[in-house]
């Protein structure tokens, strides 16, 4: 029987709609703190959807982006708390075959590489959020990432854990296959075959772009999957700023969705699920459509 891992949706667009309240810079780290409960929630709702994989709620904790909004020393706590979250939920869903990837972003800005420190100080960074995940996640998930040096850095720093390593890069909503950073698939994949990582990812991009994209993509070896976000643009978001600059589409629901993942399965694709303003009701759309073509939904590549 056919297998495919699902995963887990976006996090943040959701747990603002759930609380409610104005997001700021810093809101999905803050609610980590103030609303735990929203998020261990949430990571439930995915599990109860379908989603056998869920990422670890620090997306935005990393040292560079508490050190511009002056709160430093929320790191080690942040990250502490994103993975019990994430391991609380897991428990109590009683599903096996669970898997928890940690998190490694974009260090600074979502599709900003140009504002990205050096390459060593990216790797310094990823190495920190690394030794605070490791002991925590069952595989690094690097995810957003839009340039050959982000991607280098991430990677590096997840392989150097013994874990697996899986990478999202983020293309350009043109369709034109190229990272947002404005270099090739093929550069991308170079560096990545160079490290060794179990999976590749696209993410984070219009669903049209990864579409666009998939030939050029999936002229790499081994594992490749895909998940997009529902935006309609992301030009508007600025370093620092907030999801309130960005609209969600109105024409992407689960059916609607679940119709371009798919087709990337169709192409091969091994690995599905999504990302921003892709809840839990299209990862529960999703699951049902595979399992009626014939898919066994697990965590686990084989």
């Amino acid at each position: 029987m056919k297998s495919i891992v699902l995963t887990d949706g976006g996090m943040g667009q959701e747990l603002i709609r759930r609380s409610g309240k104005e997001p700021t810079p810093m809101w999905s780290a803050r609610v980590l703190l103030d609303e735990p409960d929203l998020v261990r929630e949430l990571h439930a709702d995915f599990i109860s959807a379908g989603a056998r994989t869920i990422t670890i709620n620090t997306y935005s904790a990393t040292p560079e982006r508490l050190e511009r909004d002056g709160q430093s020393d929320w790191f080690k706590p942040l990250q502490q708390r994103g993975c019990e979250l994430a391991l609380a939920a897991r428990e109590e869903s009683g599903i096996e075959g669970v898997r928890i990837a940690g998190c490694l972003p974009p260090i600074l800005a979502s599709y900003r590489p140009d504002v990205a420190p050096d390459y060593e100080t990216c790797l310094s960074l990823y190495r920190q959020v690394v030794e605070q995940q490791a002991a925590h996640v069952d595989f690094f998930l690097c995810e957003t990432l839009a340039s050959v040096k982000e991607i280098r850095a991430a990677a590096t720093a997840a392989k150097e854990s013994g874990k697996p390593v899986w990478v999202g890069m983020t293309v350009k909503d043109d369709g034109s296959a190229m990272l947002r950073g404005g270099e090739t698939l093929a550069d991308a994949h170079a560096v990545l075959d160079e490290i060794g990582v179990e999976v590749r990812l696209l993410n984070c991009s219009k669903p049209e772009a990864i579409s666009a994209s998939w030939g050029e993509f999936s002229k790499a070896a081994g594992p490749l999957g895909a998940y997009a976000n529902g935006f309609t643009a992301i030009d508007n978001l600025k370093p620092g700023g907030t999801v309130k600059s960005i609209s969600a589409r109105h024409d992407l629901g689960p059916e609607q969705y679940a119709g371009f993942v798919l087709q990337w399965v169709n192409d091969g694709a091994a690995i599905v699920g999504g990302c921003c303003e892709v809840g839990p009701e299209h990862i529960a759309f999703l699951r049902q459509a595979l399992e009626e073509r014939g898919y066994t939904i697990t965590g686990s590549v084989k």
